[in-house]
């Protein structure tokens, strides 16, 4: 299983989100730090979610970054969030 869909599948199991973009960047970040041969290192993730609900930007990174906790161990270096309620 590819780490995007790993990312993928994890969010949708825990915040079942009502909108979800997964977007592997590594390429854009050929030769910087973090970057390796075969990419997924990098990504985007775009998620609206219920869970968000009367949370801060803060607390909602912080649920994606615990959420994907395994995926950091698994070798991601970066992550940009765009984490949403309903209706936002």
């Amino acid at each position: 299983m590819t780490l995007q869909h790993w990312i993928t599948h994890t969010l949708q199991e825990s915040l079942q989100p009502t909108e979800l973009t997964v977007i592997d960047e590594s390429e854009k970040h050929h030769g910087h730090a973090g970057w390796r041969e075969g990419g997924e290192t990098h990504f985007q993730v775009y998620i609206v979610s219920e869970a968000f609900s009367g949370k801060s930007r803060v607390e909602r990174h912080r649920l994606v970054n615990d959420t994907l906790k395994g995926a950091f161990d698994r070798g991601l270096h970066a992550l940009a969030i765009q984490a949403k309620a309903p209706g936002e």
